[in-house]
């Protein structure tokens, strides 16, 4: 979401608009939640999650799998989506509070939520110094960590947020200020959560995670990255790693990725009469389709199908072209 250029006095006043709900933009909110937290939000027979949807107004989606972790994406306007959050928040109070009443723990635990913001946007939540996100501890009284590493084969971070139930929500609501004025820079991978089935060595003392199919380690994606970028060519990555990852190439099975990629950087992507991305097919053995625009968004959806290897050597040959 692109909000037009502003003086620190028009931003003061499209804050205070945001938290009053009178804001009415487009606004999504990505949670990440463990399977009970999960649980307790769906209801028995979906019927909580299905009230939520029906008294906020606002497009709840939960994420599929069996995955120890589950991504809650909440999509509306603002007022919408604050509602939601809100509903959600009284209902993991509520379910800390049935703790104590049972006699599981002592005294009420602060409600704990995180949220996942693509890291390009994270820079802007933390401020110069850390004076933004201070500001927001302060204001909020809640208690915020910006994570330092990217999510799993992901762009984004996870942002912790605790507190009292109205301490949080105030709290969200200042950090859907933030990222509404600054949108996420190139492309976003989206985190998806995939079950860990423990590590897998494998040739050149390289230790890689296997979490239903194979993936690279962040160490190694970024070094990749930056031979990439002082190189200036995506072959001679592409070859090592694929030469290091052979071995493991033709056990993968088939899957996809998507990417969310700003318009105006899909010309560099694609190169001169599709050279680019013609050579990030080659060198990845990724299958790369570009979809249309996204209504009412500036984004576009590339699809990656191939081995879990392919896409990711793809993603970040991709995010490696310069824009």
């Amino acid at each position: 979401m692109r909000l037009p250029a502003s003086d620190s006095h028009t931003k003061m006043n499209c804050e205070q608009d945001l938290l009053e709900g009178g804001l009415n933009v487009t606004l999504t909110l990505r949670l990440l939640m463990h399977g009970k937290e999960v649980g307790s939000i769906i209801g028995k027979k979906g019927e909580t999650v299905k009230r939520i949807r029906e008294e906020s107004s606002a497009r709840i989606n939960i994420s599929e799998g069996s995955c120890p972790e589950r991504i809650i994406t909440i999509t509306g306007s603002t007022d919408a989506v604050f509602r939601a959050f809100t509903m959600i928040t009284l209902k993991l109070q509520e379910d800390l509070s049935t703790l104590v009443s049972n006699g599981t723990v002592t005294s009420t635990p602060p409600v704990t939520l995180r949220l996942v913001i693509p890291a390009s946007q994270c820079g802007s939540l933390i401020g110069k110094g850390g004076s933004k996100i201070k500001e927001i501890r302060e204001s909020t009284g809640a208690q915020v960590q910006v994570a330092g590493d990217l999510l799993p084969n992901s762009t984004e971070r996870g942002v912790t947020i605790s507190g009292t139930p109205d301490a949080i929500i105030q709290c969200v609501k200042q950090i859907c200020a933030v990222i509404l004025e600054s949108p996420p820079k190139g492309a976003t991978i989206p985190y998806r959560p995939i079950p860990t089935q423990g590590p897998l060595l494998i040739s050149g003392n390289q230790t890689y995670a296997l979490q239903s199919h194979y993936t690279i380690p962040h160490s190694e994606l970024a070094k990749l990255q930056q031979l990439s970028l002082q190189q200036g060519t995506l072959t001679p990555m592409g070859q090592t790693t694929a030469a290091v990852l052979s071995g493991l190439e033709s056990s993968s099975q088939t899957t996809s990725q998507e990417l969310l990629i700003p318009n105006d950087l899909i010309g560099s992507i694609i190169g001169r009469q599709g050279s680019k991305i013609n050579e990030i097919r080659q060198v990845s053995g990724a299958q790369i389709k570009i979809g249309n625009q996204l209504d009412g968004t500036s984004d576009r959806h590339v699809t990656i199908t191939g081995s879990p290897i392919s896409i990711n050597l793809a993603q970040y040959l991709i995010i490696s072209c310069p824009s």
